[in-house]
């Protein structure tokens, strides 16, 4: 597992992050990150979303990779941990199916998909669909499985889990994220937004969160009623209105526990899904400091949780 632990040299750090933060503009932002693992695809003069959307594609390029590496084992865990980026096409993919005739601009907001070669699951026929519905056919014949309806918010949250359970399921060392992570996201769909989630997806979730924990009526019972593995993501947090707060907790998890795990000399999966987790955390951190630099640069405003990284 030399090759996975090599990959921590495409991490920009707790240094490089807060340097990104603090620089005054996002071109300048964007000339330091030049100099970086990430330069692959950053470019000057690209937007905010522009800059972080190429962040995410150069994590997605050291992903695959290192799934090129790997036996099989080891593959699908990396393409279970990935799943994020075949959400985020389909996203994208539906938004187009929906979006009114193009106009100058638009490619902006549909950018082109994010390349996943092997690290595809179901991306080649998802993609091949022209309507929402054939979409929602599509994921229903796949492993993603019926999303419970072809909105765009019955999709995203019915991928999204699909994408933990499989990951529990797949990984068992990142069980433990993909319980919280679920926890997060249905917290923020049903206390935040207010949006219930469809009978087939709220099912899923109940084979991690429990049923009660699914159903529960207010976030006070929420908290209460999850399993221990989730239950850590929410501690001090009393309101959902501070759910934010869990989004940087998880990921100081995610890195923490990754790096435990790639520090780990038996052989497996293990130092790989250790690998994926502090490259997948460096990735957000450096997505947050560049919002930072659009923004003005400076660390003075920002909740320290944001760029909580590990030196």
């Amino acid at each position: 597992m030399t090759r996975a632990r090599a990959l921590r040299t495409r991490c920009l750090r707790a240094e490089g992050i807060r340097k990104v933060a603090a620089s005054p503009t996002l071109e300048d932002a964007l000339r330091y990150l030049a100099a970086t693992p990430y330069r692959h695809d950053v470019t000057s003069g690209a937007t905010p979303a522009e800059a972080q959307r190429a962040v995410s594609a150069t994590l997605l390029w050291h992903l695959r990779v290192l799934a090129g590496w790997q036996p099989a084992t080891g593959a699908d865990a990396i393409r279970a941990l990935a799943a994020g980026f075949e959400i985020s096409n389909t996203e994208h993919h539906l938004r187009a199916l929906t979006a009114e005739p193009r106009q100058p601009g638009m490619e902006r907001l549909h950018p082109p998909p994010y390349r996943l070669g092997a690290l595809a699951i179901a991306w080649t026929r998802l993609a091949r669909t022209r309507t929402p519905s054939e979409l929602r056919t599509a994921l229903s014949a796949s492993v993603w499985g019926d999303p419970g309806s072809d909105s765009p918010a019955a999709v995203a949250t019915g991928m999204r889990v699909s994408a933990a359970i499989r990951l529990a399921t797949a990984v068992p060392d990142a069980a433990r994220w993909a319980a919280a992570r679920l926890t997060l996201l249905l917290g923020r769909e049903v206390f935040v937004v207010g949006r219930r989630m469809p009978d087939v997806s709220a099912r899923r979730a109940a084979r991690l969160l429990g049923p009660r924990a699914v159903g529960a009526g207010s976030y006070a019972d929420f908290r209460q009623a999850l399993p221990a593995t989730a239950r850590w993501l929410l501690d001090d947090i009393d309101d959902e209105a501070d759910l934010w707060r869990a989004e940087a907790r998880w990921w100081d998890a995610v890195d923490g526990d990754g790096r435990e795990l790639l520090r780990q000399s038996a052989f497996g999966p293990r130092p790989v899904v250790g690998a994926v987790a502090l490259l997948s955390a460096d990735a957000w951190r450096t997505r947050g400091a560049l919002e930072m630099a659009a923004r003005g640069g400076g660390l003075g405003d920002w909740p320290a949780e944001v760029l909580s990284a590990p030196g």
